[in-house]
C-alpha cells in the first residue's frame, strides 16, 4: 500500500479525499499527521493548476513521498467568477469561513435566483517523487442561496446547492456529496488517469 500525503491542513478536504482513496488502496495521511505541518508554501499562482503544483512540489521534495494537493474555488457568474482562487480568503487575510459566506450573501443581496449560478472548481495535482504528474480536474455546477442552511460540510457548503438538488451540500451529506461534488469528480479522474497508468 502506497503512502500518499495530503498537501492540506483542512480536515475536512483530507477526510473528502481519503474517504475515496483509500478504498484503491492507498494509505492518505495528511501533511500534519506525515510530520510536515511546517511545510506551507506561498501560493502565488495566477490559476488552480499553478497553485495545486506549487503545494504539490514544496511536500514531495520535503518528504520523498507521493503527494495530492487540490486549489479548489467557488466560481459565482454574477460576480465575474469571483472569488475563485480567492476563495478561502475571500473575506481577507483573518476571515473564516462564517466571514467568507456572510460576505458572499451580501454582495449576493436581491440578486434573483436566476442569476444565482455558481459553480465549485477543484484541480487535484498528484506528484510522484520520480517526476510523474498527473493533473486532474472536476466541476460542480449550482446555485447560491439567499441564507445558509444546514450543519454538515465545511467552507461554502452551507450556501451552495448543487444542479438537480433542492438542498445545499451542508444538508446532504457526506455520502452524497462524496460521489457529486467537484472534488469527487476531479478524484475520479485522477482515478481513472491512475487506472490507465497501472498506478492502481
Amino acid at each position: 500500500m502506497e503512502t500518499v500525503i495530503v498537501a492540506s491542513g483542512n480536515p475536512g478536504k483530507v477526510k473528502e479525499l481519503s474517504d475515496i482513496l483509500e478504498s484503491f488502496g492507498m494509505d492518505v495521511k495528511s501533511k500534519d499527521e506525515a510530520g510536515y505541518s511546517h511545510i506551507d508554501p506561498i501560493e502565488d499562482g495566477l490559476t488552480y493548476e499553478e497553485n495545486s503544483l506549487i503545494k504539490a512540489e514544496a511536500l514531495v521534495k520535503a518528504s520523498g513521498c507521493a503527494v495530492i494537493a487540490d486549489d479548489s474555488g467557488l466560481e459565482v457568474d454574477f460576480l465575474g467568477g469571483e472569488p475563485g482562487i480567492y476563495t478561502s480568503r475571500f473575506a481577507g487575510d483573518d476571515c473564516n469561513p462564517d466571514k467568507n459566506n456572510a460576505k458572499l450573501l451580501t454582495l449576493m443581496d436581491g440578486v434573483p435566483y436566476g442569476d444565482r449560478k455558481a459553480k465549485f472548481v477543484t484541480v487535484i495535482t498528484m506528484l510522484f517523487p520520480d517526476g510523474r504528474k498527473i493533473v486532474a480536474r472536476g466541476e460542480c455546477p449550482g446555485h447560491i442561496v439567499t441564507e445558509k442552511s444546514g450543519e454538515g460540510g465545511f467552507g461554502y457548503d452551507p450556501v451552495f446547492i448543487p444542479e438537480g438538488y433542492q438542498s445545499t451540500f451542508a444538508q446532504l451529506g457526506k455520502e452524497v456529496k462524496n460521489k457529486i461534488s467537484h472534488r469527487a469528480r476531479a478524484i475520479s479522474s485522477l482515478v481513472n488517469q491512475l487506472k490507465e497508468r497501472d498506478l492502481v
